[in-house]
């Protein structure tokens, strides 16, 4: 390919990564906003959460990136740029994926757990974020990283707009060098890079968050072992017994 070319494909893989970025933040919040809900202990808001996911989890991504940027405009009078039509588009649905998989981590945190702030008189925003989540996150990590990966491969569907991603731009590089093998063979090479170096840093993250979940305390950390006099007087005691 001529250096023009590479530069077309270069700024959709930046595109692509922007893509990327935004959305898995804005996926990220609503994962957690709407996953906390599905556990709150108002059956309103649990359902209204439900219904949410529910939508979002049972239309097609491509459709709903249809209505944000060509059936809501007309409506509302306003038109969103493609990239963050994309951003919206692909952030609520797979934030309802999320959702689940933060609802199902908090469930599975030992219910002792939640009873033993209730014991401490926290408050539920308190048991929250001291006591459930800390434990239920590095849990998370595993199955976000598939739905991360899932994410960056579902940010091709952005080119029905005439976005230029990368895939857009690999297209368009296709139609002007009439190789199509070629071509796409380095968009699936571009992509697994991306989704490499994607699973290893969450790898690392997951690695990371559970390196200080589960450990034994440290000696002299508000524990201690027993000093002669005590272990003399503890036999003295069982011998007396």
């Amino acid at each position: 390919m001529t250096p023009g070319l590479w530069e077309l494909v270069l700024e959709g893989v930046w595109t692509t990564i922007q893509l990327l970025v935004l959305s898995a933040l804005l996926a990220a919040a609503v994962s957690f906003a709407v996953g906390i809900a599905r556990t709150h202990r108002r059956w309103a808001v649990r359902f209204l959460a439900g219904c949410w996911t529910e939508v979002f989890r049972g239309t097609s991504a491509l459709v709903m990136i249809f209505w944000v940027f060509f059936v809501v405009p007309p409506v509302l009078g306003w038109q969103l740029v493609p990239m963050w039509a994309g951003t919206l588009a692909l952030g609520l649905t797979y934030g309802a994926y999320g959702a689940e998989i933060v609802r199902g981590a908090l469930k599975a945190v030992d219910p002792a757990q939640r009873e033993g702030g209730i014991a401490l008189s926290f408050t539920p925003w308190q048991r929250m974020r001291l006591i459930l989540l800390p434990q239920a996150v590095p849990e998370m990590i595993p199955p976000f990283c598939n739905l991360l990966v899932e994410l960056l491969k579902g940010t091709a569907l952005v080119s029905v707009m005439g976005m230029g991603d990368l895939a857009f731009s690999g297209n368009l590089v296709r139609l002007a060098l009439q190789e199509s093998a070629e071509i796409y063979a380095y968009v699936l090479l571009i992509y697994f890079v991306i989704a490499f170096l994607l699973t290893r840093g969450m790898r690392l993250l997951e690695r990371r968050l559970k390196s200080g979940v589960g450990r034994a305390p440290r000696r002299g950390a508000g524990t201690r072992e027993p000093g002669p006099a005590e272990t003399a007087g503890v036999a003295a005691g069982g011998g007396a017994a």
